[in-house]
Parts: C-alpha cells; structure tokens; sequence
C-alpha cells in the first residue's frame, strides 16, 4: 500500500481533513446551476487506534474542482483495492473488481461514470452507469466499490452538488 496510506497515530480523520463548509462557498462562475461535480480520488488513509483496542479506520479522500474535500470511511478491503488501482498495481489473482470490470468490458458493455448522489444518516449512497448495447443501466452501489470499479474502468467520478455541500470539509 503506498506511504500516503497512514495517519499519524494521534491524528483522528476529522482533525486532518478540518472544518465543515458551511454551505455558501463561492463557486466558479456559470456552475450554479449544475447539479453534478467531478471529483477525483485524492488518496486513501488510515488511522490507527492509539490504544490498540480498535481495529483501524480507512478514508478515501475525495476533492473537487475547487478544492473542496470529502471523505469517505471504508473498510480495509476496499482501502487496498481502492489503493492498487491508484498505483496502476494489481493483487497476484483478480479483486472482485477486476472480475466485474473484465465482465463488462468482455460482453461489450462500458463503465461511464459513477456518480454518488446521497448522503442520508451518514451513509453514502452511489450508482454506477453501464451502457450496453446501446442501452444505459444504472446500478446501486456503495461508493467504496464504485470508486473501485470506476478506477480500473478509467470513469469519472462525480458527486452530487447536495453531498459536497453537506459532506465537504476544509484541509487545513
């Protein structure tokens, strides 16, 4: 897993990644009015627990266009999967990724875009959009393992106008 992977003992994720916006950043000029952000993936990280009582928390870290940053807590698995395809690496046999990836590609479908379009009690919810056959299909997904997918797929990521305006923090 790359060096980037791990916080510093006593770090907590809501320390390193700052204060909540409040809702009424500036943004750039004439996106007002579009409902959908491109995000990419800034890195994943861990935090380990100081007293060794609980097991270690990841975060995929998200930003925007402006600087805006959202994580993302996700378990251990997708942390490494998430981590392999930032670093162009692969495990020694296919991640259930890669087999969805290969799937779809070998029946003649592609992976569009993901899209991550709700944020309600904490939880983040995404859809992954597959054209095949000249037909477009959104499934349900967690984000951790649309973010996965859409890595090795070379899709964008976006993330609702919504989500980044309730989820966005500032890096400090």
């Amino acid at each position: 897993m790359p060096d980037e992977f791990s916080f510093e003992d006593e770090e907590r994720p809501e320390d390193l990644f700052g204060n909540p916006f409040d809702g009424d950043e500036e943004l750039p000029p004439g996106s007002e009015d579009l409902e959908e952000k491109e995000v990419k993936v800034a890195g994943v990280y861990e935090q380990h627990d100081q007293t060794g009582l609980q097991p270690s928390a990841f975060v995929v870290l998200l930003r925007d266009a402006i600087g805006r940053a959202v994580p993302i807590w996700i378990g251990r698995f997708e942390a490494m999967a998430i981590s392999l395809a930032l670093e162009g690496a692969s495990a020694d046999r296919p991640l259930p990724y890669d087999l969805l990836h290969n799937i779809i590609t070998k029946m003649g479908a592609t992976v569009d875009r993901i899209l991550i379009d709700d944020l309600w009690n904490n939880t983040y919810y995404a859809k992954i959009t597959i054209t095949y056959d000249s037909k477009v299909l959104d499934a349900d997904s967690r984000p951790s393992d649309a973010i996965a997918l859409a890595l090795r797929a070379k899709a964008p990521i976006y993330m609702a106008e919504a989500v980044l305006r309730k989820a966005a923090v500032r890096e400090e």
